[in-house]
């Protein structure tokens, strides 16, 4: 039986059949590239034709746990020397959902102030986030990545404002029809940098707690509905799920990276039990 608000240790294909239908409103995750990380428990070296396969074994699951009107947040990224990965990988989600969104999701930006254009608040060039740098004469460190937004039928209602950023220019309050408050919709480019940290990181990809935190806020936060992450890792979803006060369900195979997400889970917890 599986209940809410828990991490469970196992195959997500396996943990994926004990979930009823239509259950789930929300989906965020971010499965292996297959990219050569490092990972504890899974070989992220395999051949690519055998990753497409199962990961739309993994769609078509995900699939009938969808509701109708549900929203699949698949966040994916590359190397330099395989940039196809993600959009190969999109491919083969397309033969099941409708690309609904595409959102970029940007780790470090650089602009020159004479491109900014005239803002009191910025006064020079601006240059913020982090990447992994790579040591090539070929090519150029990868800065971004994707998050794909599918559904069903491509017509599933999001709430733009939810994840706005005020204007830079305040005259554009009342000028535009929509702009009835100093709130503007984000756009498809989410500039969301990792946190900075002094020592080797315990999961090889994780991503910032903020995104799945804008995937579900995008969707529209409603009563009882349930967010589900295939591929849990340390538990960022489940963070943001516990955040925003929304029931999760998530699987990991790893045992080691499961155990760090119910301990940050417990952690953060504590911090957000007096704001309850």
């Amino acid at each position: 039986m599986i209940e809410m608000n828990k991490i469970y240790c196992m195959d997500c294909l396996q943990g994926l059949d004990k979930l009823h239908d239509a259950s789930v409103d929300v989906i965020v995750t971010s499965p292996p590239y297959n990219i050569g990380k490092p990972y504890r428990s899974y070989n992220d070296v395999r051949p690519r034709d055998e990753y497409l396969d199962w990961m739309e074994t993994i769609a078509k699951k995900c699939l009938s746990k969808l509701k109708d009107q549900g929203s699949f947040f698949l966040n994916m990224g590359g190397k330099p020397t395989d940039p196809w990965i993600a959009l190969d990988l999109a491919n083969r989600f397309h033969t099941h959902y409708t690309l609904q969104n595409t959102i970029h999701w940007i780790k470090s930006i650089a602009i020159p102030k004479e491109d900014v254009g005239s803002y009191a608040a910025i006064t020079d060039d601006i240059a913020v986030g982090h990447y992994q740098p790579v040591n090539s004469t070929r090519y150029l460190s990868n800065c971004h990545e994707y998050i794909f937004h599918f559904t069903k039928t491509g017509t599933v209602p999001i709430d733009q404002l939810a994840i706005g950023v005020k204007y830079q220019d305040k005259t554009n309050i009342g000028r535009w029809k929509k702009a009835s408050q100093d709130l503007r919709g984000r756009g498809n480019t989410w500039f969301i940098p990792y946190e900075t940290i002094q020592t080797a990181r315990s999961h090889p990809t994780v991503f910032p707690v903020k995104l799945p935190e804008m995937c579900i806020r995008l969707h529209g936060i409603r009563q009882n509905m349930l967010v589900l992450d295939p591929f849990m890792g340390t538990g960022s979803t489940a963070l943001a799920c516990q955040k925003l006060k929304v029931d999760y369900i998530g699987f990991e195979i790893d045992k080691t990276y499961a155990a760090m997400a119910k301990k940050k889970l417990l952690e953060q917890e504590k911090t957000l039990s007096p704001l309850r």
